[in-house]
């Protein structure tokens, strides 16, 4: 079995995204946390997890919980941006051939969801 775990984890901490063509399935369906809609495909996916990293992945974020299965991952994360405290999980589903199917952000508390909108929207913006 191929699990990407160890590929996403590498991603994330040299901030290499281009390591998500290797790990995302065509047809991976992104749950963001600030968008109502599931977000369909791997280029929109790597878009928006592409702009994540650059919003969250800062000197405070770290990953403090794993628990892996046969297919699935529930990663959980905590982060700060401008004084706001995230607490977050990422629930990941992949195929047998190793790559993500489904991608599922969960962010508490409320504060935090409003402060990732801000700073999602204004780098979704700027990536445009």
């Amino acid at each position: 079995m191929n699990n990407p775990i160890a590929k996403w984890h590498e991603a994330v901490e040299t901030k290499n995204m281009s390591i998500l063509d290797e790990i995302l399935a065509e047809d991976v369906t992104f749950h963001s946390p600030v968008v109502f809609k599931p977000i369909q495909g791997k280029a929109m996916t790597q878009l928006y997890l592409g702009a994540a990293s650059v919003v969250l992945d800062n000197e405070h974020f770290k990953y403090v919980k794993e628990i892996i299965g046969e297919r699935s991952a529930a990663l959980e994360f905590t982060t700060e941006i401008e004084g706001v405290f995230i607490d977050g999980l990422d629930l990941i589903e992949w195929n047998e051939s190793g790559k993500m199917t489904e991608f599922k952000v969960f962010i508490r508390p409320l504060q935090a969801v409003n402060k990732l909108h801000e700073k999602m929207m204004a780098m979704l913006e700027q990536m445009k």
